[in-house]
């Protein structure tokens, strides 16, 4: 079989490639914040980070050139029930590269550009996959995975980079960012709170998701993760003390069930591995950025409470995280090099 030309690979291009550059930009984060306790991991983080800035514009050449030269592949994947889900994983993507650049780089105007582009692309993304879903008879119990979780993902990690921002802006540019960062994170969590009761009902009373689907099961945790840490990035903006004690409360409360949902995750994902229902798929970039961001919510209340527990918590699932970043990277450097990450599938 000869290497797919780049036409082919554009052309079949996977919007859920994106997922590799949010698992990437959370690791690279949460092993900065772990470099405060452990001070050699500063430069591979730093490494992480020019190598997912990278990693992006790679991507993003077949990306775009699927919407400019193969519009009608594009949008035929749009119409799909679960793919059009991942579409969102490029604005998300920007998202996340604008808190990384905030995090390891002085260069404001880049993080700016990458987060006003970042919340426009997205509300287009997320209006447009809803839209066409809501229209649409096309969706059936048999589609409903955590993966419908993603556009509503996008729209909660907007205060990371964006609650921070506040700072460098003034006037009227500061109070529209804040109403587009609460505007995002509201209805970000009431998409989550109304997305969870139908993949419940999917996991109580349908068959589950298996196979390529399988590690779908893991995006539980990146609202769990970003939306008590977005909060917080928010609260402490706002002239209300009393609120951050709440803040601290509710993050609490939503890190409680996403350590419940860590477990729960993992004995679904050696269940599926022992049936032998887990193939290497690019979804199985899925498990990084949820369990990235329930790190990074766990170091996040560390650094407001002090306490030993939640910090041990936080390193396991960042240890997790390596392992599924390593394996995964691996898996799929493999698969290009092969050219089999490329083939269609059915």
């Amino acid at each position: 079989m000869s290497y797919p030309r780049f036409a082919d690979i554009s052309r079949t291009f996977a919007p859920g490639w994106f997922a590799a550059v949010m698992g990437t930009g959370v690791f690279a984060m949460t092993t900065h914040g772990l470099a405060l306790y452990w001070p050699w991991l500063s430069l591979p983080a730093k490494l992480l980070h020019w190598f997912n800035s990278a990693l992006f514009l790679v991507l993003a050449v077949p990306w775009l050139t699927r919407w400019l030269r193969f519009r009608s592949a594009a949008m035929q994947t749009m119409m799909h029930p679960v793919q059009a889900n991942f579409y969102p994983t490029f604005s998300i993507a920007l998202l996340v590269l604008a808190a990384q650049w905030l995090m390891f780089t002085s260069c404001l105007e880049v993080v700016l550009t990458l987060w006003w582009l970042g919340v426009i692309v997205h509300f287009v993304f997320s209006f447009a996959v809803l839209f066409i879903m809501f229209r649409g008879e096309h969706v059936a119990v048999d589609h409903v995975t955590p993966a419908h979780f993603i556009p509503a993902v996008g729209l909660v990690v907007m205060p990371l980079a964006g609650g921070p921002l506040l700072a460098h802006m003034e006037g009227a540019l500061r109070e529209w960012a804040l109403t587009i960062n609460l505007i995002g994170l509201g209805a970000g969590s009431m998409m989550y709170l109304g997305l969870f009761g139908l993949t419940l009902h999917r996991k109580y009373l349908h068959k589950p998701a298996l196979g390529a689907l399988a590690p779908t099961i893991w995006i539980h945790l990146a609202p769990i993760g970003a939306i008590p840490v977005s909060l917080m990035n928010l609260v402490e903006q706002l002239p209300y003390p009393a609120a951050r004690e709440v803040a601290t409360v509710l993050m609490l409360l939503v890190w409680g069930f996403g350590v419940w949902w860590l477990v729960m995750a993992s004995l679904l994902t050696l269940s599926a591995r022992a049936a032998g229902q887990l193939p290497f798929a690019l979804s199985w970039w899925g498990f990084t950025f949820p369990v990235g961001a329930f790190a990074a919510e766990s170091l996040r209340l560390t650094k407001l409470l002090g306490w030993s527990s939640t910090l041990a918590i936080g390193v396991a699932a960042w240890l997790l995280l390596c392992f599924f970043w390593a394996i995964t990277l691996f898996r799929t450097v493999r698969g290009v090099a092969s050219g089999a990450i490329f083939q269609p599938h059915p």
